[in-house]
């Protein structure tokens, strides 16, 4: 779909190849169709991403991380400490529990480790739903709530999980919610986000809140490790791979988090670990310097809850793709009549395109691209020909591509950073990358952008040593392990 959309190409007769590889007459656009091309080719050229763009974003965003280092308020980024100096080693052993959350659900699991030769020997876990009214309801109701639900699962803990005597259970504690963290086990709430208005928790400890309501339950577990979902899946996949350097969460939101040396914290005035090595918790959705936006972008920031802020996270992740492609459709509709004279009421509804349909969408390998045209009529109610069809697949790729390719860029900001400060650290030997989230498990039109824009950014040679690696689920089993390296029983095993 990379095809630029000119009048031209878009309304001559010209062939294609079906998915069964028999080629077939595609129609010349109507005129309907033929009147938002030039708002396709204005938005394409907008969104481009060549190298010379990439380079200046990765730029950037290794200069705002110094920045963000040397102080705070720094820059954009916040590079926050997370007080993680132990990652996981493989020697740990014993029962761990974790608690993760960050939405609408929270997730118990539990880990029985068995050291280096066995590893993780068993895990289970369960998802809660949180009744809406407790998303808004107070402090003590929530993690009352919650802590019912650990000791709920921690009752049907069976006799294959085995917590050595005289220990007790410890916790790790994903909590992904702006935090001013204090210590590994400490956190001071600073907001609520992501649909939550919690009263009388913000300016406390969430781990105080949380250790307070298990004692209420009667449930005897204490929090070892307070940390960001970014932060637990790092350390849940550096525990199978020493190589893992950096990970990156792309899913609803974005977020990325790497391992760097104290000594490159110069906002750090104490707080050395033995290892010399600490996690930086980037905060990288608000990045903002050299990104190419479109009248859509500012128009959809300008509406949004946080006008101004995550600028990044906007134009890369999950939760606004589809609303930006929705905005630029219904321009289309609009002002080119592309669905019709007439356009329905709920086209006109924010982020009734999600980006999950923009995926089903590209995926759509049909003559008439039947798939295509059932999503559009369903889910904003327009009728559509082939030749609308193809425009729509058009503005979809160009707004998944943008989005892959700075994504990349970005990631390869954090290795060049880390590069500069250490020579051969990251270009020198094999390095992972640790990616989660739905959007770069379930969308493979935006994973390929994303690796292509790391390959030529860093070149063939260098970017084989590169290994961008998903880590499903990391941020859970990532929690238990963060606990067990910072475990009160760590000299144990």
């Amino acid at each position: 779909m990379a095809v630029a959309a000119t009048s031209s190409t878009i309304g001559s007769f010209y062939h294609s190849r079906s998915q069964r590889g028999i080629t077939r007459p595609r129609m010349a656009v109507r005129s309907s169709a033929l009147s938002a091309v030039p708002i396709l080719t204005s938005l394409q050229k907008n969104c481009a991403t060549p190298l010379p763009v990439l380079r200046h974003v990765a730029d950037a965003m290794a200069a705002d991380m110094r920045a963000g280092l040397a102080v705070d308020g720094g820059s954009d980024l916040k590079m926050i400490l997370s007080y993680v100096n132990s990652l996981p080693t493989g020697n740990e052993k014993g029962l761990f529990y974790a608690l993760d959350l960050g939405g609408t659900n929270f997730r118990v699991l539990r880990v029985q480790l068995g050291g280096k030769d066995q590893r993780v020997v068993d895990t289970e876990f369960e998802q809660v739903s949180i009744p809406q009214k407790l998303m808004f309801g107070t402090s003590e109701e929530l993690f009352d709530f919650i802590s019912s639900g650990l000791a709920s699962f921690a009752k049907k803990e069976s006799g294959k999980f085995q917590l050595a005597h005289g220990r007790k259970r410890e916790i790790g504690f994903t909590f992904s919610f702006p935090v001013k963290q204090t210590s590994i086990d400490s956190g001071i709430l600073i907001k609520w986000t992501k649909g939550f208005a919690v009263s009388g928790t913000a300016g406390k400890d969430v781990v105080a809140c949380l250790n307070e309501a298990m004692e209420r339950q009667g449930l005897d577990m204490q929090v070892s490790a307070l940390v960001n979902d970014t932060v637990g899946t790092l350390a849940g996949a550096r525990y199978w791979d020493d190589d893992v350097m950096v990970a990156v969460i792309l899913g609803t939101g974005t977020n990325a988090c790497y391992v760097e040396r104290m000594d490159a914290i110069p906002k750090l005035r104490s707080h050395m670990s033995a290892s010399g090595r600490t996690i930086i918790n980037t905060e990288w959705g608000a990045f903002s310097n050299g990104l190419p936006l479109t009248e859509f972008d500012r128009d959809m920031d300008v509406a949004s809850i946080n006008p101004g802020e995550q600028i990044f996270e906007k134009t890369i992740s999950g939760m606004y793709l589809g609303e930006i492609v929705r905005r630029v459709l219904l321009k289309m509709a609009e002002a080119g009549a592309l669905f019709g004279e007439s356009v329905p009421e709920k086209f006109s509804t924010p982020f009734i395109l999600r980006t999950p349909h923009l995926c089903a969408m590209q995926l759509d390998n049909s003559d008439d691209l039947e798939a295509v045209g059932s999503i559009l009529s369903d889910v904003v109610g327009v009728r559509s020909d082939l030749c609308a069809r193809k425009i729509v697949l058009e503005v979809c790729d160009t707004i998944v591509k943008r989005g892959g390719r700075l994504a990349g860029a970005g990631i390869v900001g954090i290795l060049q950073k880390m590069e500069q400060d250490s020579k051969g650290i990251i270009f020198g030997k094999r390095t992972v990358v640790a990616m989660d989230g739905g959007l770069y498990e379930n969308y493979p039109q935006y994973r390929r952008y994303l690796q292509d824009a790391v390959t030529e950014l860093l070149g063939s040679e260098i970017s084989k040593s590169v290994i961008i690696e998903h880590s499903k689920d990391g941020s859970g089993i990532g929690a238990a392990l963060l606990a067990a390296a910072n475990s009160n029983y760590a000299h144990e095993f």
